[in-house]
């Protein structure tokens, strides 16, 4: 009983203590600033952070928070999903994936429905727990859709390679896995760009370091500030880019040191770099974006299930009533979308950034009440 209570005291004294450093850094921003700014944070979970702890409302208006294509499921094109509701709805295939992608919608329907109506699609924690199920059921094809940055991938060129260690000839991947730094460069490159600067995905950098970001910083002379996911550490990388901002810098800086160290995860790396190689992806609602993303590498391609199941000519369009892309790319917020909050909800999604847990429009739903319509003032 009491440890119970010492715990629950020293909970409340890292709230108080939290929220001072939340109360100091808001008081710094406001006195540093000198003019209006356009900040980016590329990660949806530093999004959904935003919103819930309501930091743009203790900005200063000078400062505009918008939000970019750091959501995985969100940034997965369509063609990918109806290739993962075609393999779902194979009889000889177990499909599985990571929960979010139940629910994001094809160009006709989702996987969820197709579970509905028979399909053995199954969701999973990690790729490695995929291994099992083909080991487990050798008279069927085991198929894992993978999607994600950076992060995600290592664990995936895991599975892959112990497959081939443990000869496992049902198990396949849908590779959906797409980089940052490219994405920061084609939203740079745009012609209708207004980001003066990046808040960078603190869990990618984990992995992959800070050095990629150095010549996308110098080329384009801007900021980027690699940050955690917790409100402090959201506006401890504000105010370091306002600083950098006010004090007309650009460069690379780690606010996020107790977890990002500028060489990153070499033995993650590593593994990357024997598993995949770089490709040309595209992104939903974005288009195609060079280099961008992973394929398999040659002494791993037989685990392609584009090319062991012929996928690779089937193609989609988007939904004209999704502005998905308006959104990723922070030209629009998601209370500008005409269909947000009345036909595209939760419940009935028009688009992924409403389903995944990173998703802008889901963030905004489920924190900005103030943002749908019909609940407005």
């Amino acid at each position: 009983m009491r440890f119970a209570r010492w715990g629950k005291q020293m909970k409340h004294i890292d709230e108080y203590r939290n929220r001072d450093l939340v109360n100091n850094l808001s008081r710094k921003i406001r006195k540093e600033v000198t003019r209006k700014w356009t900040i980016m944070e590329i990660c949806g979970g530093q999004t959904h952070s935003i919103m819930k702890y309501g930091l743009m409302q203790i900005l200063p208006s000078e400062i505009t928070l918008i939000h970019g294509p750091g959501c995985p499921v969100c940034v997965t094109p369509v063609e990918m999903i109806d290739r993962a509701i075609a393999l779902g709805e194979y009889p000889e295939v177990i499909l599985t994936s990571f929960g979010d992608m139940l629910r994001v919608p094809g160009s006709h329907t989702d996987l969820l429905r197709v579970k509905a109506l028979g399909g053995d699609i199954r969701m999973v924690y990690s790729p490695l727990d995929v291994l099992d199920i083909a080991a487990g059921n050798p008279g069927k094809q085991v198929v894992f859709f993978a999607v994600g940055f950076e992060t995600t991938a290592p664990a995936v060129a895991m599975a892959i390679k112990e497959a081939r260690k443990r000869n496992l000839e049902n198990f396949s991947v849908l590779i959906s896995h797409v980089l940052v730094p490219p994405a920061i460069e084609a939203l740079l490159s745009s012609e209708d760009n207004r980001i003066d600067g990046f808040l960078a995905a603190g869990h990618v950098c984990t992995v992959m370091g800070t050095y990629e970001y150095i010549p996308v910083a110098e080329k384009y002379k801007v900021p980027i500030v690699v940050t955690g996911f917790e409100p402090v550490d959201i506006l401890l990388g504000i105010y370091r880019t306002l600083q950098m901002l006010e004090q007309q810098r650009y460069g690379v800086e780690n606010a996020y040191p107790r977890s990002v160290r500028a060489e990153g995860n070499r033995a993650a790396q590593k593994i990357l770099g024997e598993v995949f190689e770089p490709t040309d992806r595209n992104w939903r609602g974005i288009g195609t974006i060079p280099i961008s993303g992973f394929r398999l590498a040659d002494g791993y391609r037989k685990f392609d299930a584009v090319l062991r199941f012929n996928l690779q000519h089937m193609e989609s369009e988007e939904s004209g009533s999704c502005i998905a892309g308006a959104i990723l790319t922070g030209q629009k917020k998601p209370s500008d979308c005409m269909s947000f909050g009345s036909s595209c909800t939760p419940e009935k999604p028009l688009g992924a950034p409403m389903v995944s847990s990173e998703g802008a429009c889901a963030a905004y739903y489920r924190y900005n009440r103030a943002a749908i319509p019909n609940q407005r003032n």
